[in-house]
């Protein structure tokens, strides 16, 4: 049975609506698969809709453009990153928010690689120019900037921060860091013991801003 009769075979027993999200479900998931066996430039809508198992036309009817699909797969992207870091951090503040923050981009480093590596090249082939990407790219850095922020903010409202740390150059180490640590681990996962990274990484950087240290 090839990968269009396991596609009907599925649908034949669920609603449009079901349909639908099962079909978008499958045609990121290809994306991700060609965009890290290929790179973005030789991925097109027509192979996306092959190798999910549909009509070669359906991706440019469903997305519009490769950027329209692309767009949305970022989106969806940030929206797993920011459920799983909920996940961790709930109602966490200060450097108990900090610690989880670390812990959670480990774990999902470790369970979304694929995912991570897809985004990453879309990401730094969207800073040759101005483009959707890189604009959408640059207000979702403001949010994770402004989060960490908050963290330390909040750490130093309740006394457990020190109080000369800047909550704003703070969260701009802490996404170098993230970012960082993610394309190191993408270019030479081998050369890296991320539970030993990440270990130091939080035992150091809890030193550095408790207030008791």
């Amino acid at each position: 049975m090839n990968s269009r009769q396991t596609v009907e075979r599925v649908e034949g027993r669920m609603t449009q609506a079901e349909r639908t999200a099962l079909s978008d479900r499958l045609m990121f998931e290809a994306a991700i698969e060609l965009i890290n066996e290929h790179g973005t430039q030789k991925t097109t809508l027509k192979e996306i809709s092959e190798r999910a198992g549909y009509s070669r036309g359906l991706a440019s009817y469903r997305f519009g453009s490769k950027d329209g699909l692309i767009l949305e797969l970022f989106e969806r992207f940030d929206d797993r990153w920011k459920d799983h870091l909920h996940g961790y951090i709930g109602n966490a503040h200060g450097l108990e928010a900090v610690r989880q923050a670390a812990s959670a981009l480990r774990d999902f480093l470790k369970k979304e690689s694929g995912y991570l590596r897809a985004m990453y090249l879309l990401w730094y082939e969207s800073l040759g120019g101005d483009s959707n990407m890189r604009r959408l790219l640059a207000e979702h850095h403001d949010v994770y900037r402004h989060d960490a922020r908050s963290w330390i903010e909040q750490g130093i409202e309740i006394g457990e921060i020190k109080p000369d740390v800047d909550p704003a150059l703070f969260a701009a180490q802490y996404c170098a860091f993230s970012f960082g640590i993610v394309y190191q681990w993408l270019v030479d996962a081998q050369a890296l013991e991320l539970d030993a990274v990440f270990g130091n990484y939080i035992d150091n950087t809890i030193k550095l801003l408790a207030k008791n240290n």
